[in-house]
């Protein structure tokens, strides 16, 4: 069985820092939790193409950069800051030459803090980035994030076709029952 057949979360493909906070999410109207135990961990770092050991060291590292990432995502820069660089700390960039060219090279000194630092790299990219993108989706029973990739960066839902759907179906309800 393949890794996407597995995965049984509703948002998957956004960068690894969002992807990683996307490990929980509600299915009608209760918290899910891919990140319960080792297969769920396999199922993340298989859908993410990471090429670590899913053990109890590396979810538990994983789940301390999760926490870090909502406090930083849902809270505020100032909340979350220490926490993701808690988890930085573990590791490192090293410059490269290779034949392409100058290159990088991520560096732990305990790979089952891999997952969790590059998660939390990934997110100083996208605050590099463009930080104002890094959305939460705009339905109130929905806890999911995602990076605005549209052209005029309005994107407000998760999903069109779920949250989005949903909003606009309670917006049509409510304008017929005041009629």
């Amino acid at each position: 069985m393949s890794v996407a057949a597995r995965d049984p979360r509703p948002l998957t493909g956004e960068p690894l820092s969002l992807d990683l906070l996307n490990t929980r999410w509600m299915d009608e109207g209760v918290i899910q939790d891919l990140l319960t135990d080792t297969d769920g961990l396999a199922v993340w770092l298989g859908a993410n193409a990471l090429d670590f050991t899913a053990d109890e060291a590396t979810l538990r590292h994983a789940l301390t950069a999760r926490d870090a990432l909502r406090a930083a995502v849902d809270g505020s820069l100032t909340e979350g800051a220490g926490r993701v660089d808690a988890v930085l700390a573990h590791g490192r960039i090293r410059a490269t030459l290779t034949t392409e060219g100058p290159g990088e090279e991520a560096e732990f000194r305990d790979p089952s803090w891999g997952p969790a630092w590059l998660a939390a790299r990934d997110y100083l990219e996208l605050l590099n980035t463009a930080p104002d993108r890094i959305r939460r989706c705009a339905h109130e029973a929905c806890v999911l994030h995602f990076f605005d990739t549209s052209r005029n960066g309005t994107r407000r839902w998760c999903s069109m076709a779920a949250c989005g759907n949903r909003a606009k179906a309670s917006r049509h309800y409510a304008r017929t029952r005041e009629g």
